[in-house]
């Protein structure tokens, strides 16, 4: 039986934990004995013998260096296989599954200043993803963020299993009040166990928050050591150091077949917002998604406040072929020219801030007010309302799809004030229609409402 082979399972809560021979083997080993009956963690439950003829004992527990990749040695001697993300991490999260994608087995990261919504984001991606396994890494957190995550996590329905979100969720504590060794040690371990449970075939989704206070206590431990400084006195290895952590995440073909992943989503705490500091950057040179959250958004309450044009994703054409075959052919495209949308309205209120609604066109404010309403309607989502906070990829489909027909018609208007008033009354019956369930009448009256509103001012048929 090869490292990292399964010799059988024990339930542990919703889950089966797999009992494996130990990751660092030199080879395959043959087992000699297997024990029945119950026992405990630390129970000797099987005997094998080495390629060198060594005969040791195996236990339910494995011991590991945290700094140490576990499938390092696997992978090394073609045990599992590194595969090539090709799923997208569903978080029922808009703005992020359409706009902003991550890969089951990516990397992503969540910069932002404070009060921008890092915690809630963070709490709705935790409840709504499609993982198995989540690991929250409170790295450097302060205390009472933590103790209400634990006190809140046990009483949270999970929608994915019935039952609590706690019995899904590893939460390694590691407060700004403990040694600065721990904190830096933090990161390693939930890592560590999410390499262990993707051994296992699951899914798993670590959230390290924050990674900017895991980087100053690399910090304070560098100096200490009398290490020469680099930018900011972190460490001359801060690059690498962020980038042999995220490398840890991917998708694994386990030893018996299975298929397991680790997605890393690193929140990143910049000092004042400052995009351009040391950690921020090695951040961004290595993950493939950046939801760069932003405060005035924030001020206007505009949540999640993820800037639509500040953030970016590689996954996007990445997982076009997904896309196409399970969501529509045009799918890639679309979002583009959504995103090209924005970026249009956002040029012409530019405009607006210098020479007023007088200095622009019907035309541009047109499409300024088509931008506002993608913003409003599709960008922005309610994370305490039940419906809309989870959306999932069937409803978001949907959702697109009617938007698109709106976006796409021409309008025609009087003047801006009719037009204003258009985009004003639709703009709310869309939010309305987010917060109603599929199965529910109102669902289908708002809809009605929608498309009989937009055929009084169009000058075109709805596009199919």
């Amino acid at each position: 039986m090869p490292p990292g082979g399964v010799l059988g399972s024990v339930p542990e809560g919703p889950f089966k934990h797999k009992i494996m021979i130990p990751f660092n083997e030199a080879g395959p080993v043959k087992v000699t004995w297997i024990r029945g009956d119950s026992f405990s963690i630390d129970e000797v439950v099987a005997r094998y013998q080495t390629s060198a003829g060594e005969e040791r004992e195996l236990t339910l527990a494995q011991r590991w260096p945290i700094r140490r990749p576990i499938p390092e040695n696997l992978l090394r001697k073609r045990y599992v296989e590194r595969q090539f993300p090709a799923i997208p991490l569903t978080t029922a999260t808009r703005i992020i599954d359409t706009f902003f994608p991550i890969a089951q087995g990516g990397t992503g990261c969540i910069p932002g200043p404070f009060g921008a919504g890092k915690t809630v984001l963070q709490s709705l991606i935790a409840r709504y993803s499609s993982v198995d396994i989540v690991i929250i890494v409170a790295c450097g957190e302060r205390a009472g963020e933590v103790v209400e995550t634990i006190h809140e996590y046990p009483e949270t329905a999970d929608p994915r299993t019935g039952g609590t979100l706690m019995d899904r969720t590893i939460i390694i504590c590691n407060t700004s009040s403990m040694p600065v060794a721990a904190r830096e040690a933090s990161i390693y371990t939930g890592i560590t166990l999410g390499e262990y449970f993707r051994q296992m075939g699951y899914h798993v989704l670590l959230i390290a928050d924050s990674t900017s206070r895991w980087a100053q206590a690399m910090r304070e431990t560098s100096g200490r050591m009398e290490e020469i400084p680099g930018e900011e006195a972190f460490p001359a290895y801060l690059d690498s150091a962020i980038k042999n952590l995220y490398e840890r995440a991917g998708v694994i073909r386990c030893t018996d077949g299975t298929t397991g992943t680790l997605t890393l989503i690193g929140t990143v705490s910049p000092a004042g917002g400052n995009f351009e500091e040391p950690v921020t950057q090695s951040t961004l040179g290595t993950v493939k998604t950046f939801l760069g959250l932003s405060a005035d958004r924030a001020y206007k309450r505009f949540y999640p406040a993820i800037d639509p044009l500040l953030s970016w994703s590689r996954y996007l054409d990445q997982l076009a072929p997904w896309f196409k075959k399970e969501l529509d052919a045009q799918w890639v495209d679309d979002v583009k020219d959504m995103m090209a949308l924005l970026e249009r309205g956002d040029g012409i209120y530019q405009i607006m801030q210098v020479t007023g609604e007088e200095g622009i066109s019907l035309e541009d404010f047109i499409e300024w007010q088509k931008s506002v309403l993608l913003d409003m309607a599709y960008l922005q989502q309610d994370a305490f309302d039940e419906v809309d906070a989870n959306m999932p990829r069937e409803r978001q489909l949907a959702s697109f799809r009617l938007l698109k027909k709106l976006l796409t018609t021409e309008f025609k208007f009087q003047d801006k004030e009719a037009a204003r008033d258009f985009f004003t009354r639709i703009t709310g019956l869309y939010k309305n229609w987010n917060y109603s369930r599929a199965d529910s009448p109102d669902y289908e009256r708002y809809m009605t409402e929608i498309e009989q509103l937009a055929g009084q001012y169009q000058s075109l048929h709805l596009m199919p």
